[in-house]
């Protein structure tokens, strides 16, 4: 009796006799077997199933985070794309107020305040250089030295200078001067007022210059104000003037007719602010002088009125080897003539003096007018090219 109550108790609690004793829901031949083979005990069984699931768990969450990563700049990226447009765009290249207010102050030229009246009866132009505020530091003290330069575009060679003040940003110099102008060319011109750092040894430095178109302005009264320094031009461009000239080629006579017609604003040559303008007509042929006319002379004026016709004979197999240039000259008794303009039209030329040689070829018999603006002499001559100043015989025909 004993030994069956010993039975049944072994019965009821089989995991108080061993390790065999260990529960589980997989099939105990299987797994049984298995984890007998591993010679490790059982806490060391756990602890490497606890560090695998460890590692298996952070192995996991590294690519969830590598997922979530790849996948928030690519929406970041569309959403900036799609928000570069309208005030957005503004917003993020548009500084702040404050830096533009710094920006300003650091390439600010200042100011210049001045004057102009112009005489109708004298034909003349007051203009006054009163003060200037606030120009910019060109020397390394943190000064300037400045004075103005007075000029009009229409006679760039007549400039007038105020004194030089030292060491100062706010000059003030209350100067004036006159050019005359007459009132029909008042509309033509530019007031041009610059301000340059005086240097003693090297070259004078511009501070900034003031352009005032003076058909922009009502002369009929005095005017007084203050004006915003801007940058200098670099290049000045001088008006040499404007011609009008009639070409006609009759191709079975081989006749060319240049009819010198007017021409006007030209540029001042002499003193008294006027010239005495005659015009030239040379023919090239070959890269050589060839045939040279010239018209009478108009005395004080710039805008001369001619009327004068010049005919040279130029065989039809040489018309394509000619070129015509006209130039526009100042007459000097004194000292030697000056040159105030020259263009140039034939197969070589270009723009509107080439339009004018083709539309004269391609209507013979046909005078065609047209108005051409002269160019710098040295400009025309080194386009032209020439070999020789020598005069050759007419070509036979």
């Amino acid at each position: 009796m004993v030994v069956a109550a010993r039975k049944g108790r072994a019965m009821a609690f089989p995991h108080t006799n061993g390790p065999t004793a260990i529960t589980t829901t997989a099939p105990p031949g299987v797994l049984g077997g298995w984890l007998s083979r591993i010679p490790l005990p059982k806490w060391a069984l756990i602890a490497v199933t606890v560090a695998v699931a460890i590692l298996l768990l952070l192995f996991l969450i590294c690519i969830i985070r590598c997922c979530c990563g790849k996948k928030k700049p690519k929406k970041k990226e569309r959403v900036s794309l799609y928000a570069m447009s309208g005030s957005t765009t503004a917003s993020l290249v548009q500084p702040e107020m404050e830096d533009l207010e710094q920006g300003t102050e650091q390439t600010g030229r200042g100011k210049l305040q001045y004057s102009l009246e112009y005489n109708f009866r004298a034909q003349e132009l007051k203009v006054g250089v009163k003060q200037a505020a606030e120009l910019k530091a060109m020397d390394s003290g943190g000064t300037s030295d400045p004075y103005v330069v007075v000029y009009l575009t229409s006679d760039t060679k007549r400039k007038y200078e105020t004194k030089v003040y030292r060491k100062t940003l706010n000059p003030i110099f209350n100067e004036s001067f006159a050019f005359q102008v007459p009132q029909v060319e008042v509309p033509e011109s530019t007031l041009v007022m610059q301000i340059y750092d005086f240097n003693r040894f090297t070259k004078h430095d511009i501070i900034g210059e003031v352009r005032l178109p003076l058909a922009s302005v009502s002369l009929q009264h005095v005017i007084e104000q203050w004006s915003d320094l801007a940058a200098a031009s670099k290049v000045e461009e001088e008006q040499l003037g404007e011609i009008c000239f009639s070409l006609r080629y009759i191709p079975s006579t081989g006749k060319l007719t240049v009819l010198i017609l007017e021409a006007k604003k030209l540029k001042r040559m002499d003193s008294h602010g006027l010239s005495d303008p005659f015009v030239k007509v040379n023919l090239i042929l070959n890269k050589k002088k060839w045939k040279k006319k010239k018209t009478t002379v108009k005395k004080n004026t710039l805008n001369p009125y001619f009327n004068e016709m010049f005919v040279f004979e130029v065989p039809f197999n040489q018309i394509q080897n000619v070129d015509v240039v006209i130039s526009v000259w100042d007459h000097d008794k004194v000292s030697k003539n000056e040159p105030i303009g020259k263009l140039f039209l034939g197969c070589r030329a270009t723009g509107n003096q080439l339009r004018h040689w083709s539309d004269m070829l391609s209507n013979p018999r046909r005078p065609l007018a047209q108005w051409h603006n002269l160019q710098p002499p040295d400009v025309v001559d080194k386009a032209l090219g020439l070999k020789s100043q020598l005069k050759l015989p007419l070509p036979p025909r």
